[in-house]
């Protein structure tokens, strides 16, 4: 169990992900996050998706539910499709093990705004980069 949440803690380093969820994962493709609900109910959001090295990464609000349920249950489920073909698809499980705030979070999130729209993030509202140990990951491929 996880001292901090009470949370299953999945096996220790993280998991072999198939190339073909890293290129899904790479790519501007949606992909959507579920999280655990105060009463255990699932809660899924479509959301920018991609690497930190070894670490999925995604960006949220500090305020937002998603960053709400992450700070009391860090595990998440994550799957994505390849746009314009949802036959070819990853899913992807883990736990956060990072927020990143400051310069830190903004240059994560422009990375992740420059792959989806070619630019930066706008500056408007506070963002923070969340970045995911992949503890199972899955790439079957039906079309």
């Amino acid at each position: 169990m996880s001292p901090d949440t009470g949370a299953p803690r999945p096996p220790s380093g993280p998991a072999h992900v198939p190339e073909a969820a890293r290129a899904l994962v790479a790519g501007p493709h949606v992909a959507h996050l579920a999280t655990v609900l105060p009463d255990g109910g699932p809660h899924v959001v479509p959301l920018w998706v991609g690497w930190e090295g070894d670490r999925l990464a995604f960006l949220t609000g500090p305020g937002s539910r998603k960053a709400r349920n992450l700070a009391r249950d860090p595990r998440v489920a994550v799957s994505v499709t390849r746009t314009g073909n949802p036959y070819v698809m990853a899913t992807l499980r883990g736990r956060v093990v990072e927020v990143l705030d400051g310069d830190a979070g903004w240059a994560v999130v422009d990375r992740l705004s420059l792959l989806y729209t070619g630019g930066p993030y706008p500056r408007g509202e506070e963002r923070h980069a969340y970045l995911v140990e992949i503890d199972h990951a899955t790439a079957p491929s039906f079309g």
